[in-house]
C-alpha cells in the first residue's frame, strides 16, 4: 500500500478519530506533527491555507476532512468495513452530529478553567494567550456554549448515547463499529484527557464500557517523519489520484475556484478545478517546495466558489 501520511498533533480530537480508524484497520502509517496554531508554513505548503488539522497525504494528493479521510482509508484497506451495510444510514447522520454538534458541545465544557489548568499544565502564559488568540480567530462570528450549557447539553447527549448501548450491543449501531463509533469517541477522549471535568461521565458506565472498547483499537503502526520529508514525497511524486468533474454540478474543469469550509476556520484554498462529484472537490495547485498538488475536500460542509477574472 502507498504510504499514509498523516499530519496531526497529540491533542486534536479529531487526529484521535483518525488514528483509532487506522488503528481499527490495522494499518502502518507515518506520522508527520503539525503545530498547534498559527504560523503553520509547511502545513500551507501543502494544503494551499487549509489550517485544520488533521489532514491525509499520499505522494502528492491531500485529503482534507476526517469525512472524507475516513473514506479514503476505507478504499484502500476495505477490510474491516468502516461503513457495515448492517449499521445502515444512521451511522452517517450519527457521524455528522458527532462531528459538528458533539465536538462543539464538548470543546467548550472541557476547556473551562479547571479542563485547561489540566491540559496545558505547566504551559507559559504567552503560550496560553497565543493559543486563546489562534483559536478565537478560527472561531470568529461562531457563537459559544457557555460551561453551563455545555454541561447541561453533554448530559443529556452521554444519555442518549448510553441508552444506545444500554441493550449489550459492544458498538453504537450494533455488533460492528462503524464510523460513528469514532466520530463519538474522539469527543469522549477529549473530555476524559481532563480529569477535573472528565467526572460528567461517572453516571454513563455503559457508556464509558463502549468507548474503553473503541480505544482497545489503538492506533496502528506508527513511524515518525519530518514535515520536509512529507514535502519531498509531494515535490518527487508524478502522478495523482483519478479525479475528474462530473457534468451538471455547476462547474467546468479547469476552473479557478476556492474552496473553504463554512463553519470555522473559513480559509479560502484557490485552485483549479480538476475534480467534482456529489460528495468531493479536488483542485489542482503547486507550491514552489510541494509540486504539483492535489487538495481534495468533502462536499458537505465546504463551500466551492468561481473566481472572478474580471478586472476593473
Amino acid at each position: 500500500m502507498t504510504d499514509l501520511i498523516l499530519h496531526h498533533y497529540d491533542g486534536s480530537p479529531f487526529s484521535e478519530k483518525v488514528r483509532l480508524i487506522l488503528g481499527f484497520k490495522g494499518l502502518a502509517w507515518k506520522s508527520v506533527k503539525v503545530p498547534v496554531m498559527l504560523p503553520k508554513p509547511d502545513v500551507v505548503a501543502l494544503t494551499g491555507g487549509y489550517r485544520r488539522t488533521p489532514f491525509l497525504q499520499i505522494g502528492a494528493d491531500i485529503w482534507c476532512d476526517t469525512a472524507l479521510m475516513a473514506r479514503v482509508i476505507d478504499t484502500l484497506a476495505p477490510k474491516p468495513a468502516l461503513y457495515p451495510h448492517a449499521a445502515g444510514e444512521l451511522q452517517h447522520l450519527v457521524a455528522q452530529w458527532a462531528d459538528s454538534t458533539l465536538f462543539w458541545t464538548a470543546i467548550p465544557y472541557t476547556m473551562q478553567p479547571a479542563g485547561v489548568a489540566h491540559i496545558f499544565e505547566g504551559a507559559p502564559p504567552e503560550f496560553l494567550k497565543a493559543f486563546g488568540a489562534d483559536r478565537a480567530a478560527m472561531t470568529a462570528g461562531m457563537r459559544r456554549l457557555t460551561t453551563a450549557d455545555a454541561a447541561v447539553q453533554l448530559l443529556s447527549y452521554f444519555g442518549w448515547l448510553e441508552s444506545q448501548v444500554a441493550d449489550g450491543r459492544p458498538f453504537l449501531m450494533g455488533a460492528q463499529p462503524c464510523i460513528a463509533d469514532f466520530s463519538v469517541a474522539q469527543s469522549l477522549w477529549y473530555v476524559r484527557r481532563a480529569p477535573p471535568v472528565a467526572t460528567i461521565l461517572a453516571p454513563f458506565q455503559k457508556l464509558i464500557g463502549w468507548y474503553e472498547r473503541v480505544a482497545a483499537f489503538g492506533h496502528g503502526t506508527v513511524e515518525k517523519m519530518t514535515s520536509a520529508d512529507a514535502l519531498d514525497i509531494a515535490a518527487r511524486t508524478t502522478g495523482h489520484v483519478p479525479a475528474k468533474v462530473e457534468p451538471g454540478l455547476g462547474f467546468d474543469a479547469g476552473e479557478a475556484v476556492t474552496v473553504m469550509p463554512t463553519d470555522y476556520a473559513p480559509d479560502p484554498v484557490a485552485g483549479a478545478l480538476v475534480g467534482l462529484t456529489a460528495h468531493e472537490v479536488v483542485i489542482e495547485r503547486r507550491d514552489e517546495r510541494g509540486g504539483l498538488l492535489h487538495v481534495h475536500f468533502p462536499r458537505i460542509g465546504y463551500q466551492v466558489k468561481k473566481v472572478s477574472t474580471e478586472t476593473t
